[in-house]
């Protein structure tokens, strides 16, 4: 009986103890998933023109799915998205290997596009923030023509425009729109022609607002203009950029930039970050700019299509 006795009062204590464990598990688990609820949003950041505002969009939407909370603040200037990434205001952003080089650090070295984000990426590096995979999508600039000209004209890249400048009197009158800082900068119209080996008279050049150059171009205003390569008014307007063979403008690269304790605390958010920067391509965002700055679809709208299509969510 005694033995009985005991062997009851073991299985009982064993029964106990597997409750207790099964509890402690179920309480730990629901600790965790407390922790993880109130843990604080990412805040992702982005710029004040369309493809910022479908990058950003497109992440926050993008890192929802994979289950995080987010904080959405777009809208923003470039200087100003990049004083809050540093002053940890912002947690994720995407950022251009040539504005980092060229705005944030200064350096006007002539850089091939690899040599560009692995300078960006060390030299962010001691100041907290990681430079991610850097996407094929660059938004550099390009200059443009209208398809049907550069076709007639047999114009397609900038040394074939060059050689027809000094020897083609088709192209003789050309002229270019361009912005006002492009214009006066060395490292602007000034060294792109000196590189190219042409000259085009002040008369041939024509300056105006960056958003102005597109229409100049598509209305016969100019028939040469300066753009953003990834811009939607290219397609929309029916529009080819000329291949800048000689290496002239400096990449830029759109590439998520995240602070490094924020890295530390999401272990899977930087192979997250990747996957969706593969995805990207320059021709992929033109059609998206085009989708929101010429068929006015809603930002979000487009960016979830995007996202589907490409099985991201």
């Amino acid at each position: 009986m005694n033995q009985a006795i005991a062997f009851l009062h073991r299985s009982r204590v064993r029964a106990t103890l597997r409750t207790a464990a099964r509890y402690c598990a179920g309480a730990f688990a629901a600790l965790t998933l407390c922790a993880t609820a109130q843990a604080e949003p990412l805040k992702v950041g982005g710029k004040n023109f369309t493809e910022q505002l479908l990058l950003s969009n497109m992440t926050a939407q993008y890192l929802r799915a994979k289950g995080y909370e987010v904080d959405l603040k777009n809208g923003l200037g470039t200087v100003v998205m990049r004083q809050a990434l540093e002053g940890k205001q912002l947690d994720v952003v995407w950022d251009y290997t040539g504005t980092a080089l060229i705005v944030y650090n200064r350096i006007k070295q002539k850089m091939e596009p690899k040599q560009a984000y692995e300078k960006v990426k060390a030299l962010d590096a001691p100041r907290g923030l990681t430079w991610l995979d850097a996407s094929p999508l660059n938004n550099t600039y390009a200059i443009a023509m209208k398809a049907d000209r550069a076709k007639a004209d047999d114009v397609h890249t900038l040394s074939q425009l060059a050689a027809k400048l000094g020897s083609d009197a088709k192209v003789k009158d050309y002229t270019l729109a361009v912005d006002m800082e492009f214009a006066g900068r060395p490292d602007g119209l000034r060294g792109m022609q000196k590189t190219y080996g042409f000259r085009l008279s002040r008369a041939k050049v024509r300056q105006m607002d960056p958003g102005l150059v597109y229409n100049a171009v598509r209305d016969g205003q100019a028939e040469l203009g300066l753009v953003y390569a990834s811009d939607g008014r290219i397609k929309g307007f029916d529009l080819v950029t000329l291949t800048d063979d000689k290496g002239f403008f400096p990449a830029y690269n759109a590439t998520p930039v995240v602070r490094a304790e924020v890295l530390a605390a999401h272990p899977q958010l930087a192979a997250q970050l990747n996957q969706l920067a593969a995805k990207l391509s320059t021709e992929a965002m033109r059609d998206m700019n085009a989708k929101v700055d010429i068929e006015h679809q809603p930002v979000d709208k487009v960016a979830h299509a995007f996202l589907s299509a490409q099985g991201l969510l």
